[in-house]
């Protein structure tokens, strides 16, 4: 069986994920090209005793990039030593704007490259009244089109047969200006381009970081000579072959109504309308929020009982001793942590996929970039922001769709500054012990303490994002090309291999970091070496005398998390927490908290003795009772209380985001800078308060 590998290349918007999915099915995988954060998508299949393997590179205008995604497929296009370099190409053309996608297959075939050309959404061109003349655009372009309707699966069969087609002589439809001959000359002379159309390419680019240094020298040497503004190149190239275009396409696509083109105009004027757009946005937004926050709770509560069954049923069946905590506490309760998850990533992603999928993404972004970019956030940060309120975890992952690299990444760094749900149970307890129950303008003064909770973490993510956008350099400046797809219904298998995509790029790429840490947290819970953590039972006995049972077990295991290894850490660092007004108590609820930030509850009723109960009103009353033996005062005091509410509102307090920033970002660099920026950040904050109001 012989093989052969195709890169599937388009504008953004033709649909060439659907064809992608159409062909490959689930045989298909994702990742991140080598050395940057773009998505990388593969897949197989076979056809006529051929493999194919088909790659899904991002969405480009043409081959001059403007973006690190148009950088990636000129890369890959224009290097026989890329890896990812295919051996034929087929080119998704919108019938809409196929002058456009006309360019940029025009430009590959003068790379070099055998390529095909295919139209799809030609249910929507005839419903809008388009007659595209086949034979005559199969002349002008000396290759076999296609015509497709993707999302019904019509014509993805002749698709498949038409992969082995050879591509006529194509004849260049671009003549290099007689001023520049000598310049490309050199240029092929400098790189060892394969042909001048390749040497102008190089020539026209902004960078040159795929060249070898010396290469790049001179290329730069030689623009600085000739005066050559790359820029200007690329304007030349693109009025030349758009004239010449305009010439051949006259007759080869006839438009006779423009039935669509309005109906998706007089849905604009509502969704994109300046005050009416932004109302449906934020509705929205709140419809999602709350599928998010309620639709998940069942199926994550059932995750959670599910879980804990589990781990009752296999302890049971295992003997008692280390292995048994290890099998329960450790690695189940730890994969438990992973897949609860999943629920509120599926939902987030169904309605972004539901987003992208009709065109009211690119509206969404239009409405929102005015706002956003000056803080060096991009319009596409909105839905990750809001979705933080959420959970951090499915927000960071949906700030893919971001295209420009610089607004993705400040994205990703600043968006679990974002209230999210997991500390929520933290806010509740802690206002309820130190902000009094009175009315504040007749409104309830812990609601307005809540609710100022939610805005510091607003504040604090565009803060830092405008901090960042000052810090960080870029090689591309960034600007809103936005392109308004016409609406379309959702294709429901595009949406189930996004969603499945998403949710399981996450179980299996953050889930191993999450559950190794779990396990080293259970580790560091139950053991220890000192004789109070070897002996607890009988110490509490003997200081305990005539104590009942339940009690007994109580402070028997609050004990032993007291001289375990994270007792003894939480001890350790007291001294660099006590100046917040913590004990060593509060320290280990610090620390274990690391797993996930709701954790410090359980955490706080098993350290106060009363086992592993969550019940927030008994825990309330224990802490609020509680005393700092430091102090001499109620450990959950007023000062105290801020300054925690302060830590937990910046803190990096959660090892499934960071794990999640890792793979997004796929580097530890931007992890460790962002774990230390807003622990150094929430230290401080938290530091700051204390000292002012105790």
């Amino acid at each position: 069986m012989t093989e052969m590998k195709i890169a599937l290349v388009g504008n953004p918007n033709v649909g060439k994920s659907t064809i992608f999915n159409q062909l490959t099915g689930l045989r298909q995988k994702a990742g991140n090209y080598p050395g940057v954060t773009v998505e990388r998508k593969t897949g197989t299949f076979t056809h006529q005793q051929v493999k194919y393997q088909l790659i899904d590179l991002p969405g480009a205008y043409g081959i001059h990039p403007s973006s690190l995604d148009e950088e990636v497929v000129y890369r890959v296009l224009a290097d026989p030593q890329n890896s990812n370099y295919p051996e034929k190409v087929v080119v998704i053309g919108d019938p809409f704007n196929l002058k456009r996608s006309v360019l940029l297959y025009q430009q590959i075939r003068e790379m070099g490259l055998p390529a095909i050309f295919v139209i799809n959404m030609i249910d929507e061109a005839e419903r809008a009244g388009l007659v595209i003349d086949v034979q005559q655009l199969e002349k002008v372009l000396a290759t076999k089109v296609l015509l497709t309707d993707a999302r019904a699966g019509k014509g993805i069969d002749e698709l498949r047969a038409a992969l082995q087609h050879q591509p006529g002589e194509y004849a260049t439809a671009f003549d290099i200006p007689e001023e520049y001959t000598a310049s490309v000359a050199q240029t092929k002379q400098i790189t060892g381009a394969r042909n001048n159309y390749n040497a102008w390419l190089t020539l026209s680019q902004k960078h040159h970081r795929y060249l070898p240094a010396d290469q790049a020298d001179e290329l730069a040497t030689l623009r600085k000579d000739q005066g050559i503004n790359y820029h200007r190149l690329q304007i030349q190239e693109t009025l030349a072959r758009y004239t010449k275009l305009d010439q051949q396409l006259a007759t080869a696509v006839k438009d006779t109504t423009k039935k669509r083109e309005n109906a998706t105009a007089r849905l604009d004027r509502l969704l994109i309308h300046p005050f009416w757009g932004y109302v449906i946005f934020f509705a929205l937004l709140l419809l999602i929020f709350q599928a998010i926050y309620t639709w998940s709770g069942p199926f994550m509560d059932a995750i959670d009982s599910g879980f804990a069954w589990l781990a009752a049923s296999t302890s049971e069946l295992l003997p008692a001793g280390p292995f048994n905590g290890l099998i329960t506490d450790g690695i189940i309760t730890g994969i438990g942590g992973i897949v609860i998850f999943i629920p509120q990533i599926a939902i987030l992603f169904i309605f972004i996929s539901l987003m992208e999928e009709s065109g009211y993404m690119s509206r969404v972004v239009y409405l929102m970039d005015r706002w956003l970019k000056p803080f060096g956030l991009s319009g596409k940060s909105a839905v990750p922001l809001m979705s933080g309120a959420a959970c951090a975890i499915p927000a960071v992952m949906s700030a893919r769709t971001i295209e420009n690299d610089k607004e993705r990444l400040i994205t990703i760094l600043v968006t679990p500054f974002m209230t999210c749900s997991a500390r929520l149970p933290i806010y509740i307890i802690i206002i309820g012990l130190v902000i009094p129950q009175t009315k504040f303008m007749g409104l309830d003064l812990q609601g307005l303490v809540l609710f100022g909770m939610y805005v510091l973490g607003v504040v604090a993510a565009l803060g830092s994002a405008w901090v960042l956008k000052q810090v960080m350099k870029t090689s591309y400046k960034s600007y809103l090309i936005l392109e308004m797809p016409t609406y379309k219904y959702p294709v429901v298998r595009n949406v189930l291999y996004n969603v499945w995509d998403k949710t399981m790029g996450f179980v299996l790429g953050a889930g191993k970091i999450i559950l190794a840490i779990s396990v080293i947290l259970w580790v560091l819970g139950s053991f220890g070496i000192s004789e109070r953590f070897t002996n607890a039972e009988e110490i509490v006995r003997m200081e305990n005398p005539g104590i009942d049972e339940e009690a007994f077990e109580n402070r028997v295991q609050s004990e032993r998390l007291e001289y375990s290894f994270l007792g003894s850490m939480g001890r350790a660092i007291e001294p660099l927490i006590e100046p917040l007004g913590y004990d060593w108590k509060m320290g280990i609820g610090l620390i274990s908290s690391f797993a996930a930030r709701e954790v410090f509850v359980s955490t706080m009723a098993t350290v106060y003795s009363l086992g592993g109960t969550d019940d927030e009103l008994t825990i309330r009353e224990r802490m609020g009772a509680e005393i700092n033996q430091n102090t001499g005062w109620p450990a959950y005091n007023f000062a105290s209380g801020i300054s925690l509410l302060l830590f937990y509102a910046f803190a990096m307090q959660c090892m499934s985001t960071i794990a999640i920033v890792r793979k997004e970002t796929n580097s530890w660099k931007w992890t460790f800078i962002q774990l230390a920026f807003m622990t150094g950040f929430a230290y401080l904050a938290a530091l700051l308060a204390y000292q002012m109001l105790k």
